[in-house]
C-alpha cells in the first residue's frame, strides 16, 4: 500500500485500484476542533480535484478534494457522529472516502511522504 500527498494536504491510501483519502495531521492540526464532516454519496463519480468532502471546524469549513479521479465506494460514516475522529486520528480511524480509482497514471502528479515534508517545512 502506498500513500499520496496533494498540496491541499489530503492523502490517498492505494492498494490495487482502491483509494482511502483522508487529510493529513499537518490539515487536521491547522483547522482546529472538527465539528461536522459532510460526505458523499456512495456511487458519486468525481474528477481529479472535484469537492469530495466538507469538513467544518471551530475556525473554518473546508473542502476535502479528490486526488485521483474515481467512484465513491464506501464512507466513513462514523465521522457524522464523532468528527473528532479527524483530529484523533487524521491519516487512520478519521479517513473520509473510499474511492475506486479510475486512472491510476494520476497518482503520478501526487507526492509521497518525503516530498509533502519538504512542502509543508
Amino acid at each position: 500500500m502506498t500513500t499520496h500527498f496533494t498540496e491541499d494536504h489530503e492523502w490517498i491510501k492505494v492498494d490495487g485500484e482502491e483509494g482511502v483519502i483522508g487529510i493529513t495531521v499537518h490539515a487536521a492540526e491547522q483547522l482546529g476542533d472538527v465539528v461536522f464532516v459532510e460526505l458523499p454519496e456512495v456511487g458519486k463519480t468525481v474528477e481529479k480535484g472535484d469537492e469530495l468532502a466538507v469538513v467544518e471546524s471551530v475556525k473554518a469549513a473546508s473542502d476535502i478534494f479528490a486526488p485521483v479521479s474515481g467512484e465513491v465506494i464506501a464512507v466513513n460514516s462514523a465521522l457524522e457522529a464523532e468528527p473528532a475522529k479527524v483530529n484523533e486520528a487524521p491519516e487512520g480511524e478519521g479517513w473520509f472516502v473510499k474511492l475506486k480509482v479510475k486512472d491510476a497514471s494520476e497518482l503520478a502528479d501526487l507526492m509521497d511522504e518525503a516530498g509533502y515534508k519538504a512542502h509543508i517545512a
